[in-house]
């Protein structure tokens, strides 16, 4: 089996994939410096065209991914004030097993997020 890092954004609050969402790769280093390892948009399922990782690039270690949510709703003309609640939602995780799936999904609304290891 060959592991992969993949991701879906889901749109709660219309109950749909959110397209267009920026999401941003980073590894976390054992000093707490922050390598950029790729970036890219959902899109109209609300996933990744690729995985952001797979095989011989998926390593053990600390990672987040940086999903851009406020620019998601500007862009939908979504009314957000002067500044959206939620503007980059970070989710931080270990990867322990590299020959896994891992997959880490959002579930959205311009008040709040949710996220958890899915399959």
């Amino acid at each position: 089996m060959t592991g992969r890092l993949t991701t879906h954004v889901l749109d709660i609050s219309i109950g749909k994939p959110a397209g267009g969402v920026l999401v941003e790769l980073v590894r976390v280093g054992s000093n707490k410096e922050i390598e950029s390892i790729s970036s890219s948009y959902t899109n109209e399922d609300g996933r990744l065209n690729s995985p952001l990782l797979e095989g011989e690039s998926m390593k053990k270690g600390i990672y987040e991914l940086h999903f851009y949510i406020g620019d998601y709703y500007r862009n939908r003309g979504a009314s957000t004030g002067d500044f959206s609640f939620l503007d980059c939602v970070p989710v931080r995780f270990g990867i322990s097993e590299p020959d896994s799936h891992y997959h880490v999904p959002l579930l959205i609304s311009p008040g709040g997020y949710s996220t958890y290891r899915g399959s």
